[in-house]
């Protein structure tokens, strides 16, 4: 096996696969064909075999999966017992009935075969690799058998554990399972307790299991500890060679009130040409150096994640709230963007360094805002308040110039949930994004702007922040829906779309009742942004180059551009970097996906939890997704509920795909996408996280066909006049706001 290692075992599996484009063949002639011992040839089968590159038949021939009709994807699985492969490939997804999961779990790779070609169904071949080796669930016990009900809804299955594996377990305990032995047709899969997270009703207990589920690192190795443990309490002399002093420099912090790691910090002065703007950046990479303990630990984590009473950060504490932090009054190692800014928004030169600053201040994001709001001073040093002012015209001038290149001024709205001290919900909000939110929002964009632009222009390997084209069915998809509100996207011919175009949209809604829901639908018509190796340029931000530079302490790509400017401005080789970029860039983009579902997902847990006081209260809300199955509707503190098709009980509705609405078939009421309506919350089942409502009766929802509005075109006008050449008055029907 050294040997064939030795000759490269990527070339031969190429030559394998291209031998068997003509279909399946024994070892034998495969060997002779690459000239080597059959037995050379067999491990090398073997692996690609395990792998999903071949399949084995039962005679003994290996082949291409393609040539025997098999499909490989990953399994989405449902509650009820049925699932989805979805192809790698991006052909459509295969449905796959109840009986033919052939031992498949929810999120397991798998080879699928097409039974019926007509309906898409098909049966699972083969488990390529188990997604679940552990699960997270509630432990019961019915008579003598003891098992596992899965939090993941769709893991279908049940988990039987035998009694001398419940490690103690009680019903009602959440727990954390091993499978180890995985479930087959007819029987369901075996496994051992390994961790008690507490009684499901437990204090803290909920979260906990979200954390066990997605797979989210609570506590750090006691090597990387250790390691952190070992690094100075602060700066030393010896760590300012080679860096600008800039602790003479009026740089302070702007955070929440409640952050306790802060990566940036900022200064302002006045020039000839306008301003010159420092953006100063907490240099890990200093302290977490490459292949480290520390760096092995942060790059697997690759983001923090934040959920709502705990943070799971991705550094230790002793660097991410000490060492590495920005803390005002203290000396702290940075790396500085400096860019001279024309009263246009126009960044005339940059400068990118390494420096020393020592924070004369540490700000809180609301104070900020009322200084700048309504003059108050109390609390601001005079040098601070002055520089605050200067900042706040800089950023206006540089969202101005942003938006005038096309950026997308996508405001979608976050619900801030209060807990108390026993983790309960009080209270959920909307989240108020003020002046001095914005302004350090604006001063990071132009500083990751600038630094991607340098890293590209030196070739210098980074991990770039790209955000690639919208796909154009889903732009036309999107401006369908517009067309109801009123709305068009001028220039998507064939669905391609500038930003300026999409920003057009969102500066007519705004201010109005559908604001929020364009931004929201929007948002899902855009690809996802991600981390790529190739400046393949930002749509949302309208930006040719971009990346993450701003949050070392916090995300991994970050660090690893901090570290690639290191090496650039030492004048050492950045190979090794160049190298390893496209696994990183994969990594991290998994990882901050994960973080991101956690957070979710702890959020409608607790907004859950908070309905449960509220069942049987009536709710103004809007109707924010229909469906063949319903109504989803969204409350002014964002929380979302169903209202299921079952529930609309006066009449049969047809759902009307391309007008995003509900048509009753006899009295003609219409349900539409956007649409105010007045709820009561009826029912809410923490297992699945789910809220459901009803319409009002006591205040009747929904348009009549007939005194449905009338569709506007794109300047917001109806197009329909009566014979005087005048609009016709609007008509209301029962239910009608009529403020």
């Amino acid at each position: 096996m050294r040997k064939m290692e030795t000759q490269g075992w990527t070339q031969w599996k190429e030559q394998i696969e291209s031998l068997l484009e003509q279909g399946p063949q024994r070892a034998e002639p495969i060997a002779q064909a690459l000239q080597v011992p059959q037995d050379e040839v067999l491990p090398v089968l073997e692996a690609m075999v395990e792998e999903g590159r071949l399949v084995k038949t039962r005679k003994e021939r290996y082949a291409r999966p393609e040539t025997l009709g098999m499909i490989r994807g990953r399994l989405q699985g449902n509650a009820r017992g049925f699932g989805f492969v979805v192809p790698e490939s991006g052909e459509e997804d295969l449905f796959i009935p109840p009986d033919r999961m052939g031992g498949a779990l929810h999120g397991d790779t798998v080879f699928a075969r097409m039974t019926n070609a007509e309906r898409r169904e098909g049966e699972i071949a083969r488990v390529l690799t188990h997604a679940n080796d552990v699960v997270v669930g509630t432990f019961e016990q019915e008579g003598d058998a003891t098992y596992v009900v899965p939090d993941e809804k769709r893991i279908s299955m049940d988990v039987y554990v035998s009694r001398s594996d419940r490690a103690g377990a009680r019903p009602d305990d959440k727990v954390v399972v091993r499978i180890t032995q995985w479930p087959s047709r007819g029987r369901n899969p075996r496994g051992r307790v390994i961790e008690n997270l507490g009684n499901k009703d437990d204090i803290g207990t909920d979260i906990k299991s979200l954390i066990r589920q997605h797979r989210l690192d609570e506590e750090f190795p006691q090597n990387v500890l250790g390691a952190a443990a070992l690094l100075p309490d602060a700066v030393q002399e010896e760590d300012l060679a080679g860096r600008r002093d800039l602790r003479r420099l009026n740089t302070f912090t702007i955070d929440g009130r409640t952050a306790k790691d802060f990566d940036d910090a900022v200064s302002i002065e006045d020039i000839p040409s306008g301003w010159r703007l420092g953006v100063h950046i907490a240099d890990v990479s200093h302290y977490v150096t490459d292949g480290s303990p520390l760096d092995r630990e942060a790059f697997k984590r690759a983001t923090s994640v934040y959920l709502l009473d705990r943070v799971l950060p991705m550094l230790p504490e002793a660097l991410s709230n000490g060492l590495c932090s920005l803390n005002p009054d203290v000396d702290r190692l940075t790396f500085t963007c400096t860019m001279d800014i024309d009263p246009a928004g126009r960044v005339l030169s940059y400068d990118i360094y390494p420096s020393v600053i020592h924070s004369h201040a540490r700000l809180v994001y609301e104070d900020v805002t009322r200084l700048l709001e309504t003059g108050e001073e109390a609390g601001f040093a005079p040098e601070v308040a002055r520089d605050l002012r200067r900042m706040e015209k800089l950023a206006q001038v540089l969202t101005e110039a942003r938006m005038e290149r096309g950026a997308l001024d996508l405001d979608i709205d976050e619900a801030v949930i209060t807990l108390d001290e026993r983790g309960v919900p009080t209270s959920i909000e909307r989240e108020e994004r003020g002046i001095a939110n914005r302004m350090i929002e604006e001063f990071m964009l132009k500083a990751n702007e600038c630094v991607a632009e340098f890293a590209r222009l030196h070739e210098i390997p980074i991990l770039y922040r790209v955000h690639e084209d919208p796909d154009p069915e889903k732009i036309q998809t999107f401006d369908a829906f517009l067309v109801n509100l009123g709305y068009r996207i001028r220039g998507s011919a064939k669905g391609k779309v500038h930003p300026k175009a999409l920003q057009a949209v969102l500066d007519k809604a705004k201010g109005k009742p559908e604001e929020g829901l364009v931004s929201r639908l929007m948002l899902r018509s855009l690809q996802k942004a991600r981390y790529c190796p190739q400046p393949l340029g930002h749509f949302g931000l309208a930006a040719p180059d971009y990346c993450h530079f701003t949050s070392p302490i916090r995300r991994y790509p970050d660090l690893f551009v901090h570290r690639a400017l290191h090496l650039y401005f030492a004048g050492k080789s950045t190979a090794r970097l160049r190298k390893r970029a496209e696994e990183y860039a994969q990594h991290c983009s998994e990882k901050e996906r994960q973080a991101m579902e956690a957070e979710r997902d702890v959020d409608d847990l607790k907004k859950a939890q908070y309905m449960l006081d509220h069942v049987g209260e009536a709710c103004e809300g809007v109707i924010s997704s229909v469906t063949s199955f319903g109504l989803f509707v969204e409350l002014p503190n964002t929380v979302e509920g169903l209202i299921h098709i079952s529930a609309l009980d006066d009449d049969y509705y047809t759902f009307v795909e391309k007008s995003y609405m509900l048509l009753g078939e006899r009295k003609k009421k219409i349900y539409r996408l956007g649409d105010p309506i007045r709820v009561v919350v009826t029912a809410v089942d923490m297992s699945t996280r789910r809220v459901d409502f009803a319409v009002d009766d006591e205040k009747e929802s929904g348009y009549t066909e007939e005194a449905k509005p009338v569709p506007r075109d794109a300047d917001g006008k109806t197009g329909k006049k009566n014979k005087k050449g005048k609009k016709p008055p609007k008509r209301r029907t029962k239910g009608e706001n009529k403020s």
